[in-house]
């Protein structure tokens, strides 16, 4: 079930939805605890509706670049594409300390990196729900979310991708009726230097559209990285298969 990965979400955890706008962000977030990312701390954040969190500035380019990106914009990408919320789903958001949703991120990430002493203190949990892409012609919508969680110390950013029914917008290349081909969406991490990143396995490839069944945690569709100081824990070294129509690994 969808709330084995996903943690809750959505107008009863009192979340912020986004604007209905193309290309759109959320208002500037000021945090009310420093998140720490690659040796940073940041205290204000966008949850920008093209799949991306970002630090201290708005991300509204829809199509995807591979990092490192030479501008320098530290952020964090759970699935970078052309979005189009105006023609389907939300992007809700909330920063919270709710005891029982921080003691599940403890258990979660306890169960992850047992060697790390890890008890959440804060937790900043941000949702895109079926999300259409842009020129969609379909009701085609991805399900996907990112949890920033701290004890002050260590950060860790847990990604859930819970349904992915496309990769592609139409301004990328992508066609209209499949939200496929063209330049696939990103997933990773850009620190805003030229030597921290990570390109998340099938990142800009067709492949992306199976990251629903690839992990680093051996839970398929959760990827988990402690932040702090980006540490890359379990990555398979294959990519994803890719799957075609019938079902079948190519």
């Amino acid at each position: 079930p969808a709330a084995s990965l996903l943690y809750p979400y959505g107008p009863e955890q009192r979340d912020h939805k986004n604007p209905k706008l193309d290309d759109g962000t959320s208002k500037k977030i000021s945090l009310a605890v420093p998140f720490t990312f690659y040796g940073k701390e940041y205290q204000i954040l966008y949850v920008n509706n093209n799949g991306v969190i970002s630090f201290d500035s708005r991300v509204s380019q829809y199509t995807p670049d591979p990092f490192p990106l030479a501008d320098g914009r530290p952020f964090v990408a759970p699935y970078w594409a052309d979005v189009n919320n105006v023609l389907g789903g939300d992007i809700f958001y909330r920063e919270t300390t709710d005891p029982t949703l921080l003691a599940r991120i403890t258990e979660n990430i306890n169960q992850y990196f047992p060697d790390i002493p890890y008890t959440a203190t804060w937790a900043f949990v941000a949702t895109w729900d079926h999300v259409a892409y842009y020129g969609s012609t379909t009701n085609k919508g991805n399900t996907f979310q990112a949890t920033l969680t701290t004890d002050t110390k260590t950060s860790f950013i847990i990604l859930n991708y819970w349904d992915i029914q496309w990769t592609t917008g139409e301004a990328s290349g992508g066609d209209a009726e499949t939200g496929l081909g063209g330049t696939p969406a990103h997933a990773g991490f850009n620190s805003g230097d030229e030597t921290n990143f990570y390109n998340i396995p099938g990142s800009q490839t067709e492949a992306i559209i199976n990251i629903t069944m690839t992990s680093n945690v051996n839970v398929p569709g959760r990827w988990v990285f402690q932040v702090d100081n980006f540490k890359v824990t379990g990555v398979p070294t294959e990519a994803p298969k890719v799957v075609d129509s019938n079902n079948c690994w190519l």
